[in-house]
C-alpha cells in the first residue's frame, strides 16, 4: 500500500471534541490476587487449574498484580495522555459468594482506584462483567439459572451504590458471544462446558436479561446521572468493493445468522433494540429455542447511551446470486497479527457504519488493538512498529466512517498493559506497556508514544483512510 498524505488541524481530518481516547483492561487478566482480602474464587480460577486447558499452565493468580501496583500503573497512563481507562470490576472479589454480603475490601480496592484515577485527570470506564463469573453461583447453575439475571442484577445494585458518586460510564457486560460461545459451547475458555445449543440458548437468554435488569438497577441505583452501555462484539464484513452490490452483500452478512455459533452482531444485539430475536435465526434454530416468557423482551430492551463494539479484524464479502453474498478466503500471505488475525483495517470503518445505521445509537469502540511478539532491545526500549502501523489505519478508518456521519464516541486501545490472554496465557502481548512479567517491570513501547501524539493531535495527526487495503 502507498504511504499516503496526512492530515492536518487545517483539514479539520479531526475527530470532535468531545471524543475520548483511552485504554482498556480486564480485571482477572491484570489484577492477580487471586485470593487476596477476602476475594471468592470465579470460574476462571478453577479453568485455570485444570490441565492443559491454558498455555503452559499459565494463570491470573498474579497476571500484572495490579491489585497491589495500580498506582504505578495510573502513572504510566498518565505519561501515554489517557483521558480514559476502562477496566472491569471482578465479581467475586466484591461478592465472593456471587451474593450476599459485600466484601469490603474488595470495594475499597475499586474505590481507591477511581480516586487515583480522578485525580490523574483520567475518566473511569467500568465494565460490571468481563468474564470472571462467581464459582460459587456457577456451582448454583451459572447462567443456565433462571435467577442468574437477579443475581447479576443485585451485583450491580450494591457496585454502583458504592461507586455512582464519581463514576458516570458504565458497561454491564463484555462480549456475550465470546463467553457464552467459547466457555458454553466450545469449551475453550471457562467454565469450559460443551452444551447441547437448546442449553446454550438458554444461557444466553439469561445473559439478556442479565444485562436488562442490571441497566435497570444501575439507573435506579446511581446517586447522579450516568450513561449505560454494553461492550458487544464486533462481528464484522467488509465489502470487496465500493460497488452498491458489494456493499449491501457485506450489510446483509454482517448481521445475518446462518450456523451455530455466536460470532453474529444480531442475536445479542437486536433484542436489546428491536425486543425481538433476528428471524433468520429464529427459523434457524426452531425448537431448540428457548422459552420466551412474556415481559423477557421489555427488560432487555432498555434504552442504552452507547453501544461498546470490539472490533479486531473482519471478513470479506461480496455480492452472490445465489444468497445475495459470498465470503473471500484471504489469498495466501495475507497479513496477520502474532494471533493469526487478519489485518483488516477497514473493519473500523464498515463496522461502525454499518452499527450505526442499524441501531441508532452513538458508538464507542471498547477494544481494538492485536498482539506482536514484542520483547526488550539491546537498547533497553521495546519497539513495535506494527503496533503503530496497524492502529494508525485503523484509526483513520475510524475516523473516515465520522467524517460521514457516524456518531462515535470513543475509542479505547486493547490493551493498556500485556496481560493474561485467556486460554493463550502469557504468549500474547496486547499491551501499549511491556510487563516482565518474571519482576512485574513495566516499559512503555514505542507504540505509547505515538499514541500519545495521536491523542494530542486528536486524530488530526494520522494518515488519510484507503478503502481497498490489501484485498483488491
Amino acid at each position: 500500500m502507498s504511504k499516503e498524505p496526512k492530515a492536518t488541524r487545517s483539514s479539520k481530518l479531526c475527530f470532535p471534541d468531545h471524543f475520548v481516547w483511552g485504554a482498556a483492561t480486564a480485571a482477572y487478566q491484570v489484577e492477580g490476587a487471586s485470593a487476596a482480602d477476602g476475594k471468592g474464587l470465579s470460574v476462571w480460577d478453577a479453568f485455570c487449574q485444570q490441565p492443559q486447558k491454558i498455555f503452559g499452565g499459565h494463570s491470573g493468580e498474579v497476571a500484572c498484580d495490579t491489585y497491589h501496583r495500580f498506582s504505578d500503573d495510573i502513572r504510566l497512563m498518565k505519561a501515554i495522555g489517557l483521558q480514559a481507562y476502562r477496566f472491569s470490576i471482578s465479581w467475586p472479589r466484591v461478592l465472593p459468594k456471587g451474593v450476599g454480603q459485600l466484601n469490603q475490601k474488595g470495594i475499597d480496592f475499586y474505590s481507591r482506584l477511581v480516586d487515583e484515577l480522578l485525580s490523574a485527570g483520567i475518566t473511569p470506564y467500568v465494565t460490571l462483567f468481563h468474564w470472571d463469573y462467581p464459582y460459587e453461583l456457577y456451582l448454583a447453575g451459572g447462567w443456565l439459572n433462571p435467577n442468574s439475571p437477579d443475581w447479576f442484577a443485585e451485583y450491580s445494585s450494591k457496585v454502583v451504590e458504592r461507586l455512582s458518586d464519581r463514576v458516570t460510564n458504565w458497561m454491564t457486560i463484555n462480549e456475550p458471544q465470546a463467553f457464552i460461545g467459547l466457555g458454553h459451547w466450545e469449551g475453550t475458555h471457562a467454565p469450559g462446558l460443551k452444551l447441547p445449543w437448546n442449553e446454550v440458548l438458554i444461557a444466553a437468554h439469561h445473559v439478556l436479561l442479565a444485562h436488562g435488569k442490571s441497566v435497570l438497577a444501575i439507573r435506579a441505583s446511581a446517586c447522579q446521572r450516568v450513561r449505560v452501555g454494553i461492550a458487544s462484539v464486533g462481528s464484522v464484513k467488509i465489502p470487496l468493493s465500493n460497488s452498491t452490490e458489494d456493499i449491501e452483500a457485506a450489510r446483509k452478512a454482517m448481521f445475518a445468522v446462518t450456523d451455530y455459533t455466536f460470532w453474529n452482531n444480531s442475536w445479542f444485539a437486536d433484542p436489546i433494540f428491536f425486543k425481538q430475536y433476528p428471524e433468520d435465526g429464529l427459523r434457524l434454530y426452531g425448537s431448540q429455542i428457548p422459552s420466551i416468557r412474556s415481559g423477557d423482551m421489555d427488560i432487555i430492551a432498555q434504552p442504552l447511551d452507547f453501544y461498546g463494539a470490539n472490533i479486531y479484524r473482519g471478513d470479506f464479502v461480496r455480492a452472490n446470486q445465489h444468497n445475495g453474498y459470498q465470503l473471500i478466503d484471504f489469498p495466501a500471505g495475507y497479513p496477520l497479527t502474532h494471533f493469526y488475525w487478519a489485518v483488516t483495517p477497514q473493519a473500523l470503518y464498515w463496522g461502525p457504519k454499518f452499527l450505526y445505521e442499524r441501531y441508532r445509537t452513538p458508538i464507542i469502540i471498547t477494544e481494538n488493538g492485536l498482539s506482536t511478539p514484542d520483547w526488550v532491545a539491546a537498547d533497553n526500549q521495546v519497539h513495535d512498529p506494527q503496533r503503530i502501523d496497524f492502529t494508525s489505519r485503523y484509526l483513520s478508518a475510524l475516523r473516515q466512517a465520522y467524517m460521514e456521519g457516524v456518531d462515535i464516541r470513543g475509542y479505547f486501545h486493547w490493551s493498556l498493559m500485556d496481560n493474561f490472554e485467556w486460554a493463550e496465557g502469557y504468549r500474547q502481548r496486547f499491551g501499549l506497556i511491556y510487563v516482565d512479567f518474571q519482576t512485574q517491570k513495566r516499559i512503555l513501547k514505542e507504540s505509547a508514544s505515538w499514541y500519545k501524539n495521536v491523542i494530542s493531535s486528536n486524530g488530526c495527526s494520522l494518515p488519510l483512510f484507503n478503502t481497498e487495503g490489501w484485498i483488491k
